[in-house]
């Protein structure tokens, strides 16, 4: 570079400072001024020697970012600093971040170490490392949530400057971007930047879909603005006569969205019809803020007929993430339907700077509500405590709970709780606490029972019965939709497999003994392959639970014992160890595929669009002429089979058959004598692996039928079950249908 380009560029880099603290949102004292200051100055010194992909300095990069927390966010001068030291350490040897803390104090320190530990994380292109690598970033959470604020910063900045990179590294990116940092923005409340993170996402992503939709929004841009004002024009006086002052625009929805509606609903670009919404911000002080949202709402409403169903009202109940406003929807200019937005000055602010605004505003009120930040950190911290060891359902959990829309519900007693929609009986249980979820035995809603997989309904009212002997069962993890209430429950049903497979060890003990074998490390690894399994851990439980049983080991036994044979297999090939058989964990062996709520095993062939594998999350649809036919639920034909033919469709799972339930009917007849019911249902409730289902009974002159559904985990448990009715007084006969 000449001279001249080096005056040039040190020129631009004053100027871009000086602009960094002139659009600060919060105000900036002498001191923050200083700070900031020195902050830029360390930040120059370590990046001198740097340059960004595309040529230019570095320090442009710490300076952008820097300029998105101070405006786009309005964080404080602590969090500028940060964000103009955030590379500083892992770029530069000669800065540490004992370095920093000297300089700049602890707050600042921690908050450039947890940077520089996310960065550090290592860039893997495997997905369950790449998850691993979220899990920690999302763990710096606990240390302090500006961290992730400056971070998503970065993310941004670096999405707006891709251009020059290879293009595999910027789908890389970008997918990582829909995958994490879009999701986060919307937690925080920083919609903007949520909204760009997303439809750079998809520019890099799907750059076809992007400038199809960019070029068409472009071009009906004159249309919407015309819409705009032909709304306004009808609202406008009777606005003005209420001596309100208010601003009337436009809002264009994202590409992103637009794309997501368009593959949601099944249609084109011309037939999204909410493209944008009409946004009304009106100028008020806090104690009259409610009062003329409504107004404003029944002014709207008396000159255009509104959707009842529409009607959100985010005023007196925030969103979680500290969201207010009054949104309805009405039929507009043109026959139309729009999407109106109703927000003071105040709420426009915190939608869009997020939880910087809510400081901004809280200062002057005192504790008018929790602070939805503390609020926010505590569900994050909530989310985070999913103790999920696989990193990858971890963040798929965590992201559910990033997005999820909300519904209000109400305890017997009038509290209200915030829930995801969707979310049933279960989750409000442990919305409660740990324990009453645990206990959960039924669940009333608005003063009738309900099954536990009821959805619930904003609104409702919800008792939760408990019982010191309920306790969590694998059909819970079909109902519970929150992250708290899932690992909950996966790690109660963990341990209650523990326990089984603590005593099947003891039981392979004794039956061992039986055969004349020790159980030791080899027998382990002998029986851990014969079965096909693949940790101890799996081997144990199917003991416990039956469905490894005697004759199967006398095989095992049988074949180990046939020498000669032995030893030719063994000349052939070494014997191998299981590589996963110390794994702590009882694995499932996917091998059957069942249908429906009743959960049947019917006849099915695999489709051949989406070739679903074992694991997979799937559906069964009914054809004409070849049955049933399994699709992956994110087969590309999937939308349209679901959206055409809905009647078609039916439920379907892949489970391990070994550790399945299955239900059996089972058919009793013999002579009735008094108590004989008592009898029965006593057997079968004190069995302990039995569950029932229903039962029926007749009785005609002194001949007794009776029919019984019962839920049991294996074949050998129903006969033991079968044989013990045979024992019964009175009994004759008892077959399985």
């Amino acid at each position: 570079m000449t001279e001249v380009d080096i005056e040039k560029e040190n020129a631009a880099i004053a100027k871009a400072y000086k602009e960094l603290l002139k659009v600060s949102y919060q105000t900036l004292s002498a001191k923050d001024k200083k700070m900031i200051r020195q902050a830029f100055d360390v930040a120059v010194d370590a990046h001198k020697d740097q340059r960004r992909k595309s040529g230019e300095a570095y320090i442009f990069h710490p300076i952008a970012v820097a300029k998105i927390v101070a405006q786009e966010i309005g964080l404080d001068a602590t969090s500028i600093a940060a964000a103009l030291l955030h590379d500083v350490v892992e770029d530069n040897e000669d800065y540490s971040i004992s370095d920093i803390e000297q300089m700049f104090g602890e707050t600042v320190a921690r908050i450039v170490d947890g940077l520089t530990k996310i960065s550090s994380l290592k860039k893997e292109a495997d997905v369950s490392i790449q998850a691993e690598n979220f899990r920690k970033m999302l763990l710096t959470l606990n240390d302090d949530v500006r961290v992730i604020i400056i971070k998503i910063a970065d993310r941004l900045h670096n999405m707006q400057t891709m251009d020059s990179m290879r293009p595999d590294k910027q789908v890389k990116i970008a997918s990582e971007t829909l995958y994490i940092y879009a999701p986060l923005a919307h937690r925080i409340g920083l919609y903007n930047i949520k909204t760009e993170l997303e439809d750079l996402g998809l520019k890099y992503t799907e750059p076809e879909v992007y400038t199809d939709i960019l070029l068409k929004m472009k071009d009906s841009k004159e249309e919407q603005d015309k819409y705009i004002k032909d709304f306004s024009k009808v609202i406008k006086d009777s606005l003005d006569k209420e001596g309100l002052n208010y601003e009337i625009k436009g809002r264009p929805k994202s590409i992103f969205s637009i794309r997501r509606k368009m593959i949601k609903q099944g249609v084109s670009f011309d037939e999204v019809y909410d493209k944008f919404a009409v946004r009304i911000i009106y100028k008020s002080d806090l104690e009259n803020e409610k009062f003329l949202a409504w107004k404003i709402y029944s002014i709207v409403t008396d000159h255009f007929t509104p959707n009842p169903v529409r009607l959100r009202d985010w005023i007196s109940s925030p969103k979680s993430t500290g969201y207010e406003a009054l949104h309805i929807t009405v039929v507009g200019p043109q026959g139309k339907w729009v999407e109106v937005q109703i927000r003071s000055e105040r709420m426009n602010e915190i939608a869009e700077k997020g939880y910087a605004a809510h400081y901004k505003y809280k200062q002057g009120t005192t504790g008018k509500e929790d602070d939805a930040l503390d609020t926010w950190v505590d569900k994050l911290q909530e989310a985070l405590e999913s103790n999920e060891t696989n990193a990858v359902d971890f963040v798929e959990q965590f992201k559910l709970n990033l997005y999820s829309k909300e519904i209000f519900v109400f305890s017997p007693k009038g509290d209200l709780k915030k829930l995801p929609k969707g979310a049933t009986p279960l989750d409000f249980a442990f919305s409660i606490h740990t324990e009453v979820g645990m206990h959960t035995r039924g669940a009333k809603v608005n003063g009738k029972l309900m099954p536990l997989s009821h959805e619930l309904q904003s609104g409702d009212r919800v008792e939760i019965l408990t019982s010191e002997n309920a306790k969590p069962n694998a059909n819970w993890l079909d109902y519970a939709k929150t992250a708290r209430a899932r690992s909950k429950i996966k790690s109660s049903l963990k341990e209650e497999n523990k326990a089984i497979a603590e005593d099947g060890k003891e039981i392979l003990r004794r039956k061992l003994k039986q055969l004349k074998l020790t159980l030791n490390e080899k027998t382990v690894n002998e029986l851990v392959s014969y079965f096909k399994l693949s940790t101890s851990l799996d081997l144990f439980y199917r003991v416990g639970i039956g469905t490894i049983d005697n004759t199967m080991l006398k095989e095992f036994a049988a074949s180990r014992s046939n020498a000669i044979v032995s030893f030719i297999k063994n000349r052939i090939r070494k014997p191998e160890t299981p590589k996963d058989v110390d794994k702590d964990e009882i694995t499932s062996k996917y091998d059957m595929l069942v249908f429906g709520k009743e959960e049947e095993r019917l006849d099915y062939k695999l489709s051949a669009c989406c070739n679903p594998i074992p694991g997979d999350e799937v559906f069964g649809f009914l054809t004409i002429n070849e049955g049933i036919k399994v699709h992956k639920k994110n087969c590309p034909n999937a939308l349209s089979l679901q959206s055409n033919y809905a009647y078609r469709i039916m439920q379907a799972k892949w489970i391990d058959s070994s550790q399945q339930e299955y239900t059996s009917q089972i058919t009793l007849s013999g002579i009735d004598n008094l108590g004989l019911v008592n009898d029965i249902t006593q057997l079968i409730s004190s069995n302990m692996h039995v569950n029932m289902k229903s039962i029926s009974f007749q009785s005609d002159d002194g001949v007794f039928t009776g029919k019984i559904s019962v839920v049991v985990k294996n074949k050998n448990m129903l006969k033991k079950l079968m044989d013990n009715l045979k024992k019964i007084n009175g009994i004759d006969k008892v077959t399985r249908v």
